[in-house]
């Protein structure tokens, strides 16, 4: 297989609307000379995009390791914050004689039955980027976008709350109305939260925020119309018993998260701070939370590799066999940050070798 340029992906995958130029070729298959960003021996010649890709999914067919990306594609962070979209029914085409990817439809060949590429601008509107493949599976990670999850020490304290309900049930259900007050700041959707259990820092031991447990939502009804009246709104969603003294915190719109998996700009470790749900171990397509956040450089859309502690074991070729040795962390799986706070981020777990724990380490690639 002839050898790639650290931009053949970039044209592959983000450069629908752009011609295709030379690149030079590198003396092995390694990109930017490192060995770690291999491609596939077995690389497929083309790959038709189809509904329910992935970006991510598509990079391996092609490359070893999927979160090579920034290597791969050379993008600046720009770029990267903002990439082209990718629509099903595009061809990604592997030149094996000019060592590059392309990314068009197929309207003939030259004289080594390598299809030509036909590259032309395309328009698409706002709406259609819901037709645009996503970074990673969007389905496991969609009712995460828009809830916030992760709320500081007081951050709800001056929030709208429920002050009643009605006639007086303890707990509201779908169709229920609501009595609140406070400041709906010219809202009229809301989601209901109540602040669940501390996240503490498994290195220093301080807690660094509370999972908000997510109740339902909420429509207001009636705005008040005197200081001391409650403003009315009605239940449209119970997913956890709701009552007096939750808070509300206005929805959002569930935002299209395409934003292209990289590397963090500096070295950064974090570790598991917890698994989604409240269970001890995570799998593949799970949530897990880190504490590493905005503060320390983490943005949506960055990668770390998933690794555990090397264990603690005796040298039993020594002696009496006391003299302790600490084996290799253990590289097992990759982390997609998907949602950032100040000192916490969730991630999906992409491939892993074994379950992801409370305390492993989530580091910048090698």
């Amino acid at each position: 297989m002839k050898n790639f340029s650290t931009a053949a992906l970039f044209l592959t995958l983000v450069s629908a609307v752009l011609p295709a130029t030379a690149f030079s070729q590198t003396p092995s298959n390694a990109v930017s000379g490192n060995a770690r960003c291999a491609f596939l021996a077995n690389a497929p010649d083309q790959h038709v995009v189809v509904r329910g890709d992935t970006l991510w999914g598509i990079s391996g067919k092609f490359l070893e390791r999927p979160w090579c990306w920034p290597q791969v594609w050379d993008m600046n962070r720009e770029q990267i914050r903002n990439p082209h979209w990718i629509y099903p029914g595009q061809t990604v085409y592997f030149d094996r004689v000019a060592g590059r990817l392309r990314l068009g439809k197929e309207v003939g060949s030259d004289n080594s039955g390598v299809p030509t590429v036909r590259l032309s601008p395309q328009v698409r509107s706002t709406d259609a980027a819901s037709d645009a493949i996503s970074a990673v599976s969007f389905k496991s990670i969609e009712q995460f976008l828009t809830k916030p999850l992760i709320v500081e020490v007081d951050e709800l304290k001056n929030t709208p709350r429920i002050v009643a309900t009605q006639e007086g049930h303890v707990f509201l259900a779908s169709g229920d109305k609501a009595y609140v007050r406070g400041d709906l700041q010219g809202r009229t959707s809301f989601q209901a939260f109540r602040p669940g259990k501390p996240l503490k820092d498994p290195v220093t031991k301080q807690i660094i925020g509370y999972e908000a447990m997510y109740l339902g939502t909420l429509k207001l009804q009636r705005l008040s119309k005197a200081e001391n009246e409650p403003h009315t709104l009605t239940v449209v969603t119970a997913k956890e018993e709701m009552g007096v003294g939750d808070r509300l915190i206005p929805e959002e719109p569930t935002p299209f998260i395409n934003y292209v998996p990289h590397a963090p700009e500096q070295p950064l470790e974090a570790r598991i701070v917890s698994v989604y749900g409240g269970v001890s171990q995570a799998g593949q397509n799970q949530i897990v939370a880190i504490n590493r956040g905005a503060k320390d450089g983490v943005d949506i859309g960055t990668v770390l590799e998933l690794r555990r502690l090397g264990l603690m074991v005796p040298d039993r070729t020594t002696g009496n066999g006391r003299g302790l040795i600490k084996l290799p962390d253990e590289q097992y799986g990759e982390l997609f940050v998907f949602r950032v706070f100040n000192n916490i981020s969730y991630g999906l777990v992409m491939q892993v070798r074994d379950t992801v724990q409370v305390g492993d380490i989530a580091k910048s690639p090698e």
